[in-house]
């Protein structure tokens, strides 16, 4: 027996020189080895994972571009205009010319855009931006036949719209799966740029998930120019209820483009083309697409009910990718999830015990890296539904089910810089919901209720009930946008508040910070 202990300890110890002088000189050898031979060696022991699959097929473009060219249809827009010039200047004019002018009714102006068959009996879906308000709608196809379009419904939040032309048996895109979408995948690009029809563009997904505030982005109602070439951006902005999860592409996307299809290599739709980064207005490399399968969850919903049914959480967050937002919530040593800053009073987070300075790490076992994770994630459910999320508070892991509701309940507080400006606004504020804004036609707003004596509203006699639907020009639909307008007003040193009263009546008040 001591025999075998001692030779069992002969072994381990030459073992263990072996393996030693081993790495010795493979340290050495290593050290001598050319960087392609390190890569050789590197590859071998590190094999690429074989379970990487993306959504595209092979890599030839004409079938998938002979499949979808027929359903990608040409969409030009009609927008009433004023009856002559209006005003004084023209009747000074006429009065300079002795009334021998004649005032001359000015032509409707037309834009241009893209649009997808996705039902044989004339169900196309194209961007908001490119049929809000227009007079009349005319759908081209590519066989070149012309038919008047009505509008079925739209959705700013998403930038979507789903119209209809009387039809049977016409052509339709196959339904993708953009949740199969890898980054670097080939895919094509449909649609009508600079009102060349049917035109093919190809280039890969370069990136997923993207939110860029486009539809966050506020522009002022008199510099909104629809029939501006260079416009390919939807008009109106939807504070935080706006869902951006972009397929980011860099297939040439111009102008005309818009409610166009986004497709992979087996000719199925994985996105809508919506938007580009640019510049000059026109394709610098950037293109951005809606998720088909955000848009399949919009484009039922408005089949069905004639708006989007959408499920809230009720929180505001500071999203950690932002290395600015987290330094705002406090958060210096992690940059990725939500720090949760607002939980609404009567919402499903309430009820699911989230509170404030949580941060968001998953929803439904999926890591949250970005605001856009939990929108899209969320975009695409009903209220009513469950969501489970994960989230560190103070260090220790916690799982929530939340129930999603069909308001965001009651905007208390803002959090962070601005939290004190809000205090001094004097009231708490609830989301309108979708049937209020259709009764306000309004895109977005609050409605004031809980008004303190003393503060801002009450100093600017805004009364309870009011709905305000800017701040400093920062449309408002959450404690988020708030927030935002509030950081605006500090930098300008001015509250500038506008809405509607509850009487109907439009109103716009200033309150200076120094008083």
């Amino acid at each position: 027996m001591k025999k075998f202990g001692l030779t069992l300890l002969t072994a381990c110890v030459g073992g263990a020189i072996a393996i030693g002088g081993y790495k010795a000189i493979e340290s050495k050898y290593n050290d001598d080895l050319s960087f392609e031979d390190k890569q050789q060696v590197y590859f071998t022991n590190n094999p690429v994972s074989k379970n990487i699959t993306g959504s595209a097929g092979d890599v030839d473009f004409t079938q998938a571009a002979a499949s979808v060219t027929p359903a990608v249809v040409y969409i030009r827009t009609t927008y009433p205009m004023s009856q002559g010039g209006g005003g004084g200047g023209s009747e000074m004019l006429e009065q300079l010319f002795g009334g021998r002018m004649r005032r001359q009714p000015q032509q409707a102006r037309q834009a241009s855009g893209s649009g997808v068959i996705i039902s044989p009996d004339g169900y196309i879906v194209t961007n908001n931006h490119v049929v809000e308000k227009a007079e009349k709608i005319q759908v081209t196809t590519n066989d070149h036949r012309v038919m008047e379009a009505k509008v079925i419904g739209r959705d700013p939040n998403t930038d979507l719209a789903l119209i209809k032309v009387e039809g049977s048996n016409l052509p339709i895109v196959k339904l993708g799966n953009s949740d199969d979408v890898r980054v670097g995948e080939w895919v094509l690009a449909v649609g009508n740029p600079f009102n060349l029809t049917s035109t093919v563009t190809a280039g890969i997904v370069s990136a997923k998930g993207r939110g860029i505030g486009i539809l966050n982005q506020q522009q002022d109602e008199e510099d909104y120019n629809p029939f501006q070439p260079s416009r390919n951006t939807p008009k109106q902005p939807q504070g935080n209820t706006a869902i951006e999860s972009f397929i980011q592409t860099d297939a040439a996307i111009n102008p005309g483009n818009s409610g166009g299809a986004l497709v992979n290599t087996k000719g199925e739709l994985i996105g809508i083309n919506s938007a580009i980064a640019s510049h000059t207005g026109s394709y610098e490399g950037y293109g951005f697409a809606v998720p088909v399968n955000l848009a399949k969850k919009v484009l039922n919903d408005i089949k069905q009910f004639g708006t989007v049914k959408r499920g809230y959480l009720g929180i505001g967050y500071y999203d950690l990718s932002d290395r600015e937002q987290a330094q705002k919530a406090g958060i210096t040593d992690k940059y990725i999830g939500l720090s949760v800053g607002n939980v609404a009073k009567g919402s499903g987070a309430e009820a699911a015990g989230i509170q404030s300075g949580d941060i968001l790490t998953k929803i439904d076992g999926n890591v949250i890296s970005a605001a856009s994770d939990l929108t899209e994630h969320v975009g695409r459910m009903q209220p009513g539904d469950k969501v489970k999320l994960t989230a560190t508070r103070n260090g220790v892991e916690k799982q929530f089910t939340v129930t999603l509701k069909e308001n965001a309940g009651e905007l208390t507080a803002a959090v962070g810089a601005n939290a004190d400006l809000f205090k001094k606004l004097g009231a708490t504020f609830k989301p309108l919901t979708p049937a209020q804004k259709s009764q306000y036609k309004l895109q977005a707003g609050v409605i004031v209720t809980n008004i303190t004596p003393g503060g801002i509203l009450d100093d600017l006699e805004v009364a309870e009930g009011s709905v305000i639907s800017g701040i400093n020009r920062t449309m408002i639909n959450s404690v988020e946008d708030i927030d935002r307008g509030l950081e605006a007003a500090r930098r300008r040193g001015m509250v500038v508040i506008s809405g509607i009263d509850p009487n109907g009546r439009a109103f716009t008040n200033t309150f200076g910070l120094s008083r």
